[in-house]
């Protein structure tokens, strides 16, 4: 009983922390141009993107592929030389690190009339220093340099949505937290049986 209670909150625990954000890139119009109408620029800007999440372009593959590009060409359209090419129709690309990732339509004439877009991944910063406790008193007063404290890099994030929420709950460590305490309780329960 210990061990299916243990690995049912092991599993929930990993499930939990490799949940990530799936974004269909323009929502229900998808990668298209035309009556749709899709700003992608502003589209990425509402979105808060992680390593890990998946961005699903669906197009149709005669009209439209999807070419990864560098950011002067992303700037000026070129569909010369592309990082990675897809034209399944139904692609999913999942992000590998920080940083902005450049996406355009190769066919002629659709990125010029906005069909791409500039996906922004955040980067982690973590404290530089850590707090060692109250300072001790003494007997001269101390240089402002010489003071403890923590310094954290911050990132003003783009307004949440719905897609982002459960990047959003586990990366505050309430995900790890209510894992902890699951286990914690069924720990206890198979003990008290």
């Amino acid at each position: 009983m210990l061990f299916l209670s243990t690995t049912a909150v092991l599993s929930f625990f990993t499930a939990t922390l490799a949940a990530a954000a799936v974004y269909k890139v323009g929502d229900a119009a998808g990668w298209t141009i035309g009556s749709a109408n899709v700003d992608y620029h502003t589209w990425a800007a509402n979105k808060i993107f992680r390593v890990g999440d998946i961005l699903v372009f669906e197009y149709d593959r005669t009209q439209n592929n999807v070419l990864r590009v560098s950011l002067p060409d992303y700037r000026s359209c070129n569909a010369a030389n592309p990082i990675a090419a897809y034209s399944s129709g139904n692609d999913s690309i999942t992000i590998k690190g920080p940083g902005h990732y450049y996406y355009i339509c190769g066919f002629p004439g659709h990125c010029q009339t906005g069909q791409k877009i500039n996906v922004r991944v955040l980067k982690v910063y973590r404290p530089i220093d850590i707090p060692t406790g109250s300072p001790s008193p003494s007997p001269s007063p101390a240089p402002a340099a010489a003071s403890s404290t923590t310094s954290v890099r911050v990132i003003a994030p783009s307004p949440a949505n719905k897609s982002s929420a459960p990047s959003l709950f586990i990366n505050n460590g309430l995900g790890f937290g209510l894992c902890l305490t699951l286990f914690m309780i069924v720990i206890g329960a198979d003990y008290l049986l």
